[in-house]
């Protein structure tokens, strides 16, 4: 076999591998994690069971590819926004903008979150995933703070407070988006982030919270 025929079979196999995943995403949010099955995946790409069984053993493999797979998007996506010297709390903001518009625009992303909720052996393989995005929104409210003449709340509570809205936007009804006037609903975030630089840093959330208190 040559060399390029070796890597033609790669390539097709890539293409079925994204294939598989995108269909399985479909059915898991549409079904959820316990009723969907390979076969409801192998149907909506007319592939047998035994050919995605050549991709995927089990359901519960395809779920897992899809969480490793939010991690990458999360990981590229928070390196595009924060190059070297960029402004902290534009990077603040392109971040959790962007990842609000994959959500939209991504049934695998939408999937692996969701499937996190579905099953507690799910959501602790995102765990990670989510412990490093607190972890880097909390620096970047720090940062802006620092940096920015952010308002001085908590910052883990301004991390806290986007990534509810961020998972928030999974249940927003059909036609949020055109609602809002844009993908991600970038108004409603112009919003937030206008509501947290109105005022200076409330007594309330400024105890032991990590808040910056000087320069």
């Amino acid at each position: 076999m040559t060399e390029g025929t070796n890597m033609a079979k790669q390539e097709r196999a890539l293409r079925t591998r994204e294939k598989v995943l995108t269909a399985a995403a479909e059915v898991f949010a549409s079904q959820g994690y316990s009723s969907a099955t390979l076969n409801a995946v192998a149907d909506r790409i007319g592939m047998t069971k035994g050919a995605l069984y050549g991709h995927f053993p089990s359901k519960k493999s395809l779920a897992g590819a899809l969480i490793a797979e939010s991690r990458q998007t999360w990981t590229s996506l928070r390196a595009e926004y924060d190059a070297p010297g960029a402004d902290a709390r534009r990077v603040l903001e392109g971040v959790v903008v962007g990842f609000a518009d994959r959500l939209r625009s991504d049934v695998r992303l939408r999937a692996a979150l969701r499937l996190a909720a579905d099953c507690p052996h799910l959501a602790r393989a995102l765990s990670g995933v989510l412990a490093d995005m607190r972890s880097t929104l909390t620096d970047l409210v720090r940062r802006a703070q620092r940096d920015c003449g952010f308002p001085g709340h908590s910052p883990r509570l301004v991390a806290e407070l986007l990534m509810i809205v961020m998972y928030g936007l999974l249940s927003a009804p059909d036609g949020f988006a055109e609602s809002v006037g844009a993908p991600g609903g970038e108004p409603l975030w112009r919003l937030l982030f206008s509501a947290l630089s109105a005022g200076g840093r409330p007594d309330s959330a400024a105890g032991g919270n990590g808040a910056v208190s000087g320069p």
